[in-house]
């Protein structure tokens, strides 16, 4: 986080709270380019957020004030600065759906306990959709008011440019977009008076006391039932066992009674299509975050979401021909390139980098989370004399200084048990990464030498993939 954004964040918390802050937190970034943040003082804790897109933040301030108002569980909004690119909100906690989802699974499978969280969600939803849905100022959604027509073929184009090309699955382009044309038009033939909260998966609903709460509306828009469900119960990576999809699918059927009673049949064809438009517009993102910007992490969701299209064209009940985009979704589901891509292959990947703290702390590209970060801060810094200013870590003068006058093995010793600790826990569950970091002032010379000797012991003691960078030096 940049030191001003930073600075910015801090100001306002303690002019709203006048208190002074006690603890700043970076949180890690997920799939957008906002950046937030965990504040502490002596009786107080909140978020704080920051993003250079007003237009995207007044949807986001207006529809928190407004559900709020209405009952919602969502953040509340504390103070806004006049340019409106930095807020505080409540601090809902750490705990995602997903995350109680993988935890629980992990111990007792897709259990009981986690299919009564998912009603409680089903629960709220046709309250967020339909009652407090109502009043809502279309006029500040962005980028579009409504999942119309072109908001459909933005996304089927995106699904088009950077996952059918970037894949490399074949097409006739003029017959997909034939195609593209007829089934985004029986889309629109569905009831769409609705409040759509569009990015309605596992990652943007928290837990917290026994209940649930929602974050990350502020893409919301006038829309169909269906899609907000369709993104629930199809997030990939939540990866629901078929059968409770279905019943799911019903539970919320009866609770949309007791709103706005529907056809059974009529809505679940509709659910079938808009479960497809929302599965290619996420391998639109998987394809544009992961084979083109390079983040691997986003590509582990493939394998899920070719699980899901596989089911749905075998369980096709939409009431129309589309040849050649189910033709492309064929291609894509039987793909062995692609159901490889993201597969787990025993290995595990630890990324060991250095870093300045003057520029914040480094992002974890993984999408795991955790992992070390270890301050050098404490080790004899040969950056203070003029003879080691313009040399690294990796220069011997330097690491001859480290090792003969500071106290930097029996640092790196304590370092060696923790980390090692982990890699033998990694290795023997299966999982594929871990990341070691090493703050210094500079990112120069303490830091680059820590990271240099971490990444050496690992290669000679464990059979891993050592990926080291060092971020001030490499950059």
């Amino acid at each position: 986080m940049d030191l001003k954004v930073k600075e910015e964040i801090i100001r306002l918390y303690e002019g709203y709270f006048h208190e002074e802050m006690t603890a700043f937190e970076v949180l890690p970034q997920s799939g957008s380019y906002r950046e937030y943040c965990r504040i502490k003082s002596a009786n107080h804790q909140a978020i704080g957020s920051w993003n250079q897109d007003v237009k995207e933040n007044t949807a986001f301030l207006e529809f928190s004030d407004h559900f709020f108002k209405q009952g919602i569980s969502v953040p509340e909004i504390y103070t806004v600065n006049k340019e409106k690119t930095c807020y505080i909100q409540e601090d809902l906690g750490n705990l995602t759906l997903f995350d109680y989802l993988s935890r629980t699974r992990e111990l007792e499978g897709f259990s009981e306990k986690i299919v009564n969280v998912y009603q409680k969600v089903l629960i709220e939803l046709p309250k967020l959709q339909i009652k407090a849905g109502k009043g809502i100022n279309y006029n500040v959604c962005y980028p579009r008011a409504a999942f119309d027509k072109q908001s459909m073929m933005w996304d089927l184009n995106y699904f088009k440019y950077y996952f059918l090309k970037l894949a490399k699955i074949p097409f006739d382009e003029q017959a997909l977009e034939d195609d593209f044309q007829k089934f985004s038009d029986y889309l629109l033939a569905a009831e769409s008076d609705f409040f759509m909260f569009r990015d309605f998966q596992s990652r943007n609903i928290m837990l917290r006391d026994g209940k649930v709460a929602f974050i990350d509306y502020q893409g919301g828009r006038k829309g169909a039932l269906q899609y907000d469900l369709a993104s629930l119960l199809y997030d990939a990576k939540a990866d629901i066992p078929q059968p409770v999809r279905n019943d799911l699918l019903e539970f919320y059927l009866d609770e949309l009674e007791k709103y706005n009673p529907k056809d059974r049949d009529e809505f679940k064809a509709y659910f079938t299509g808009y479960v497809l438009i929302r599965i290619m517009q996420a391998m639109g993102a998987y394809g544009f975050r992961g084979f083109y910007e390079k983040k691997e992490h986003f590509l582990k969701s493939i394998p899920f979401a070719l699980e899901n299209l596989s089911y749905l064209l075998k369980n096709n009940n939409i009431p129309i021909e589309l040849p050649e985009l189910y033709g492309v979704l064929e291609a894509v589901s039987d793909s062995i390139f692609l159901k490889k891509v993201g597969e787990k292959n025993g290995t595990l990947t630890v990324t060991v980098s250095s870093f300045s703290y003057k520029k914040g702390l480094p992002q974890d590209t993984s999408g795991n989370g955790g992992g070390y970060i270890f301050d050098c801060r404490a080790i004899h810094n040969p950056g203070r004399y003029e003879e080691y200013k313009q040399l690294t870590g990796k220069d011997q003068p330097v690491i001859d200084f480290l090792e003969e006058k500071s106290d930097v093995k029996e640092f790196l010793s304590h370092v060696y048990g923790l980390v090692d600790q982990s890699v033998q826990t990694y290795l023997s569950r299966g999982f594929t990464h871990l990341s070691v970091n090493f703050g210094c002032t500079g990112g120069q010379h303490r830091s680059v030498y820590a990271a240099e000797q971490l990444a050496a012991h690992l290669k000679e003691k464990y059979k891993v993939n050592i990926l080291l960078s060092h971020r001030e030096q490499d950059f």
